[in-house]
């Protein structure tokens, strides 16, 4: 019957890998039908299936979106921007040097995508004033935001992911800079790769779709979009926004036979619009980012700056001293109190498909683990790598999270590593605490592919860059990470 177990659960995973990357369904849904697909075949009870949507560190995910909303409509960060963008003349370089430190200092405290979102306008109105390309900000952007997160236990819904399961495994947790002691180097790192090579190694503008005298908006479309699936005959995009399609872009293509074109989550649309395009439908949820090239200007009291401010520093401070949990929640629920946010719209500011993707993860491993597969792909990796150091081993398990997160999403690949990690470190009697560490850092380093994490997709469709573009420039720093990793996890975390 174990061996039966083990099947089973191995055949749910690699179904669900397959629906991922084919894109079926949104991967919470995908998630979600795994973890039913498991309960009705008995490998997990009801409790197990449901105890991650009352798991503490999916709720704090949900609490620090909002928290990030809040800090997104005060434009706390609007007076920061205008001292960090060089004025007149620039280069690069120096652009690198003052954005992306800034960025992934933001990016560590704040949900990553926001903080993109929130620069991506700045980033090309100041391109378009210095006449620098705008290829050669947008990925590194990304990047920035993405190795800020590595920085803090809050820097990204990974690292609290693997925080909860190690709680519920009965291990102490991580404290909330105990990932910047490795998360930090590797973020110095990567962006000193990035200063040094971003401007050699990425694509100069290849294609401009401006036109003379027309309003030009770019639209990423998210799964919230009402015609997702649908032709443009079937869902009149003009009838509904006002806008006319310009040019479609998927994959950093641009597509030619518009009148065969079917919306897709991702695709960024460039439209001709009116100048109160941006006004009308710049905070509606069906578009992941909106930008028509030059910033775009937010009338907040001064007092709202300022709270949300001192509120996010006081989240900050007693997440750091006490139970993260409790500030995060008396931060977002004083932000709503305050209208920071609308506390009316209050839902539309959280991603649920994230939400959902955390808790059904805690199920899936959960199901590794008491069906016996997290064991045996141990044994098997122990096997494999007979009479070698734990170091070696650790090397295994980063890689194997890595190459996940590419080709899926960061919290199942990290939900995918954990029981295995856990288990390897049972078997070898090593503390478990360096390898999920490795795991935090290979689930989040996804450089290498646009699919890997939402931010490289955002910009992908903005920037109009090709796969091989994120395969060229990424590869490197998958690999510059992967070697800082390998040498400091063990230094700070012994085995």
């Amino acid at each position: 019957m174990g061996c039966a177990k083990i099947i089973i659960v191995l055949a749910a995973i690699v179904l669900m890998v397959y629906m991922l990357i084919r894109e079926y369904l949104r991967p919470g849904l995908v998630l979600f039908s795994t973890v039913v697909l498991l309960l009705c075949s008995g490998i997990i009870t009801t409790e197990d299936a449901l105890s991650g949507f009352a798991n503490k560190g999916m709720i704090t995910v949900a609490l620090l979106f909002l928290v990030s909303e809040g800090v997104r409509r005060s434009d706390c960060l609007g007076p920061i921007m205008k001292r960090i963008f060089p004025a007149g003349s620039s280069s690069i370089r120096r652009g690198y040097s003052t954005i992306l430190t800034t960025v992934a200092a933001t990016s560590a405290f704040l949900n990553n995508t926001p903080i993109v979102v929130i620069f991506i306008p700045h980033i090309k109105a100041w391109c378009r004033r210095a006449c620098l390309p705008i290829k050669k900000l947008l990925i590194p952007l990304s990047y920035a935001a993405i190795l800020g997160g590595m920085c803090t236990l809050i820097g990204t819904s990974t690292n609290l992911v693997v925080h909860s399961l190690m709680l519920d495994a009965g291990l102490e947790g991580l404290s909330m800079f105990e990932i910047g002691k490795v998360g930090i180097i590797v973020a110095i790192v990567g962006l000193g790769y990035i200063i040094l090579c971003g401007d050699r190694l990425l694509p100069s503008d290849r294609d401009t779709t401006e036109q003379p005298n027309n309003h030009i908006v770019e639209v990423v479309l998210a799964a919230r979009f009402p015609g997702i699936r649908c032709s443009q005959a079937e869902f009149d995009f003009q009838k509904h926004y006002g806008a006319t399609i310009v040019a479609i872009r998927r994959d950093g293509e641009i597509v030619d036979d518009m009148e065969q074109y079917t919306y897709k989550e991702n695709d960024t649309l460039v439209l001709n619009a009116e100048s109160s395009f941006m006004d009308t439908w710049g905070e509606s949820r069906v578009f992941l980012a909106m930008t028509n090239g030059s910033e775009h200007k937010v009338q907040v009291p001064r007092w709202k700056r300022r709270l949300s401010l001192l509120l996010l520093a006081t989240m900050i401070v007693g997440a750091t001293l006490s139970d993260m949990f409790i500030w995060a929640a008396v931060v977002a629920v004083i932000m709503a109190c305050t209208n920071i946010f609308p506390a009316k719209k209050y839902t539309k500011f959280i991603s649920w498909d994230i939400l959902i993707t955390i808790a059904s993860a805690f199920a899936i491993s959960r199901a590794m683990s008491v069906s016996g597969l997290a064991d045996a792909v141990a044994e098997l990796i122990i096997g494999i790598c007979e009479d070698v150091s734990p170091y070696t081993i650790l090397a295994v398990i980063y890689i194997v999270t890595n190459i996940i997160t590419e080709l899926i999403t960061n919290n199942a690949a990290a939900a995918f590593a954990f029981p295995i990690a856990l288990s390897v470190a049972t078997k070898l009697g090593a503390d478990p605490t360096p390898f999920c560490i490795a795991i935090c850092i290979a689930a989040s380093a996804s450089f290498s592919t646009p699919i890997g994490y939402q931010t490289n997709t955002i910009v992908q469709g903005l920037g109009g860059y090709r796969f091989s573009d994120f395969v060229r420039f990424g590869l490197p720093l998958n690999i510059i990470t992967f070697i800082v990793s390998m040498i400091f996890i063990p230094i700070f975390w012994s085995f």
